[in-house]
């Protein structure tokens, strides 16, 4: 009986390694020196034995204190324990154990892959328990999307990153962005847009960077939004990159309908005709043709509506793990949802929102491009042209943005006030119509790496498509 008993408590013990933590201590003890480089892969919480977390937190206690860790200096920490070892004479004998910074440090990162092994079995455990209580609070959706951040985070730790980078590796970081925009014939260091002047303006769409696009209903920040996203895919396909994507959390929008979009500025079809199945022969083999060209497009499509910025955010993590991940585009931030949604105003909400978008792009190291509606104060002035103030619960969107740009197309205000024919103001406007009909601004009005100011492009409203001007 004894025997099986001494069976069952083997195959229940969690992943150790008794021999590896000895070994760590004892080198630390010899030689303090060790530990800066040892901390950087293991904690006290990483130790499975609960003594041997004890003594790590009392070893990084002296060390963060100035004073030397040895068993000396260790002994009045422990002299009136009642374990059943006696911790003082422990410490001199792992001593013993000591070996080559080198070993220590390997052995460091053994210890820590154990403790990430125990945690992804307690993580299972507590995926089971939560499965099996019928919590209101709790359905499978959100025992998912808590279970793939979680697993998320382990992930990340156990990449050994450090938070804390010493200038030279930020030098080199710096010569390595200088040296990628050198060798680009158009300057671009970032995700391209696909817009000349605007890569030009911007640099391209950079990493970490949470990137606002500003404009009120029927200004085309859809179109923008998914002419960038469909430039930057396509210019992943075409360099080859294995793993690169672009996620479109299309909140207003279903998959079709933007999909619709796409095609037909690709194919160079009126959107309208082609919901109304008024195209010919030729224009459908046409809009075929364009749909197989794009049919492997590294662009994704999340249709959720009033998805909460945890939701996103586990999802677009997950496709960093599975597809590569480049550029996140979110359209639009007033329909997204906020943990404290319910109990906190709208403006509280939004913060929450915008400061975890501007979390994301920094953890995923990507750039997310971010739709905003305006405030209905743009429509009361004689100046409809947009400023940072009319940025719906503007505060923290204008705070956390990296760049903020605006969308402003003077022929839709310009349309309002046609009038009446057969007038000199008749003739007047028509003119001014044909001027600026096709135009768009595309306003600047924040950048934290570089100059505000204004990029002129043309718009073409039956194709939803946004294009360089021209120059003759």
């Amino acid at each position: 009986m004894a025997k099986l008993d001494l069976v069952k408590d083997k195959v229940e013990e969690l992943p150790n390694n008794i021999e590896a933590e000895q070994s760590i201590i004892g080198s630390i003890l010899i030689s303090n020196e060790i530990f800066d480089e040892i901390s950087n892969y293991v904690e006290s919480k990483n130790f499975y034995d609960p003594m041997h977390q004890r003594i790590f937190s009392a070893i990084e206690k002296l060390i963060f204190s100035g004073m030397l860790a040895n068993p000396i200096t260790l002994k009045n920490y422990f002299e009136n324990d009642e374990d059943k070892i006696n911790i003082p004479e422990y410490l001199v004998k792992i001593t013993k154990f000591s070996t080559s910074n080198r070993q220590a440090i390997e052995y460091s990162k053994i210890v820590y892959d154990l403790y990430v092994k125990r945690e992804l079995i307690k993580l299972s455990e507590e995926i089971i328990d939560s499965a099996k209580l019928n919590d209101i609070d709790k359905n499978s959706q959100t025992i998912i999307e808590n279970s793939e951040k979680s697993l998320f985070d382990l992930a990340e730790k156990g990449s050994f990153s450090n938070k804390i980078v010493k200038f030279d590796k930020a030098l080199k970081l710096t010569i390595d962005m200088a040296t990628t925009a050198y060798k680009n014939d158009e300057g671009i260091v970032g995700v391209p847009t696909g817009l000349r002047d605007l890569d030009e303006k911007l640099g391209g769409l950079h990493k970490s960077d949470l990137l606002i696009i500003a404009g009120r209903p029927s200004m085309g920040k859809t179109a923008l939004a998914t002419n960038i996203a469909f430039n930057a895919a396509k210019k992943f396909q075409q360099d080859g990159k294995k793993k690169a994507s672009v996620a479109f959390f299309s909140l207003e929008m279903s998959a079709e309908q933007l999909s619709t979009r796409i095609l037909a500025e690709q194919s160079r079809i009126k959107s309208n005709d082609i919901r109304r199945g008024r195209i010919s022969e030729d224009q459908f083999d046409k809009f075929i043709e364009s749909s197989k060209d794009n049919s492997e497009l590294p662009l994704y499509i999340d249709e959720t509506p009033a998805i909460s910025i945890a939701a996103l955010s586990n999802r677009a993590r997950r496709m960093k793990r599975i597809n590569g991940l480049d550029l996140i585009v979110v359209d639009y931030i007033q329909l997204m949802t906020a943990v404290n949604s319910r109990r906190d105003g709208r403006v509280q909400e939004i913060s929450e929102i915008t400061q975890g978008l501007k979390a994301l792009a920094k953890e995923l190291s990507v750039p997310v491009l971010a739709l905003s509606q305006l405030s209905r104060a743009v429509e009361q002035r004689d100046n409809n042209k947009p400023l940072l103030a009319d940025l719906r619960e503007s505060g923290s969107i204008e705070q956390d943005a990296d760049v903020v740009m605006f969308v402003y197309r003077e022929a839709y205000y310009l349309e309002r006030k046609e009038p009446r024919p057969a007038t000199v103001e008749y003739a007047e406007w028509q003119a001014k119509m044909s001027e600026v009909s096709n135009m768009a601004e595309i306003i600047v009005g924040k950048q934290r790496h570089g100059p505000t100011g204004n990029v002129f492009l043309e718009f073409e409203p039956h194709f939803t498509k946004f294009k360089d001007i021209q120059n003759n």
